[in-house]
């Protein structure tokens, strides 16, 4: 009995110098940690942390009923000049080539003319209303590009026989008859002017080509 006390008051004596041994310990690992890193237990943020979610993207504007339906669309106003100068633009050469065509019945007029061997007469007015509307489109073209197109200048060519043969034919009528029998007289015999209006004959038919494959 007296030995269980004594081992009891010297347990009492030793027990704060121990527990004081180990709290110092512990004060000086926790001096030693400090900074370098995180002693303790984490916090749960998991419930914080919200899961993602798919998100709908709704169109800016309504969908139209029978959209896709071919009996539902409207028809392109085709006979309206402002629409189809919006959608296509006209082309440039679009104003000679519409001019040009206009002069195409009078060339082959003039040719039907030689062709069928008609009067004089015939052959000055038809002349006449052909060289007027090449001069005229020669005016509005002069400088332009158009005037060192290929037809354009042919044109020219042609204006300039149809005016030459038009005059020798109407001199012809007056001088033939005083200078038949000179040198100079010989440009109005009937057999030179037939070979004159055979070449303008030609002529004529290759501008006349040359147009249409440009329309």
């Amino acid at each position: 009995m007296k030995k269980f006390l004594v081992c009891l008051i010297l347990l009492s004596i030793a027990l704060p110098s121990h527990a004081f041994f180990w709290n110092k310990k512990d004060k000086a690992l926790e001096k030693e940690l400090q900074g370098k890193g995180y002693a303790g237990t984490l916090p749960d943020i998991g419930e914080k942390i919200e899961k993602s979610k798919t998100k709908v993207t709704t169109p800016i504007f309504e969908s139209q009923e029978g959209f896709d339906d071919p009996s539902e669309l409207k028809p392109v106003p085709k006979d309206n000049p402002a629409f189809i100068n919006i959608i296509r633009k006209k082309d440039k050469n679009s104003e000679f080539v519409d001019d040009a065509n206009e002069i195409i019945p009078m060339l082959e007029k003039l040719v039907g003319c030689i062709e069928d061997n008609e009067s004089l007469q015939l052959f000055i007015t038809k002349a006449n209303l052909l060289t007027l509307n090449i001069d005229s489109l020669a005016k509005k073209y002069d400088g332009k590009p158009e005037s060192f197109y290929e037809s354009f200048r042919k044109l020219q060519e042609v204006n300039r026989y149809v005016k030459s043969i038009s005059l020798l034919r109407k001199e012809a009528v007056t001088y033939q008859r005083y200078l038949a029998y000179s040198e100079s007289g010989s440009i109005y015999n009937p057999e030179n002017i037939a070979n004159q209006l055979q070449y303008l004959l030609e002529e004529l038919n290759t501008v006349i080509l040359l147009l249409r494959e440009e329309s």
